[in-house]
């Protein structure tokens, strides 16, 4: 199985694509739905969910790359004990 399969099952990587989606989905579609006029205003000033991707971007990243290494890390540590190196 190979490492983005097994740390999709890790509930720290879980935790933070879904606070990366919470986090920062408000402002794209502001953003896409501005493009495509789809708003009466054509110059909206979505302050409050800039700060709300601002302040969970970095951390959500942190959380899944931490995931990912851990994963990594312990998928190694299992194939050496299992005898297979390639994984």
């Amino acid at each position: 199985m190979n490492l983005l399969k097994r740390a999709i099952r890790d509930p720290l990587f879980l935790a933070g694509a879904v606070m990366f989606v919470i986090g920062s989905g408000p402002l794209l579609v502001s953003i896409i739905a501005t493009e495509l006029r789809l708003t009466d205003d054509p110059n909206p000033n979505p302050v409050g969910l800039g700060i709300l991707a601002m302040l969970t971007f970095w951390p959500s990243l942190i959380m899944m790359a931490f995931a990912l290494l851990r994963t990594s890390r312990s998928g190694a540590s299992d194939a050496t004990e299992h005898g297979h190196e390639d994984d």
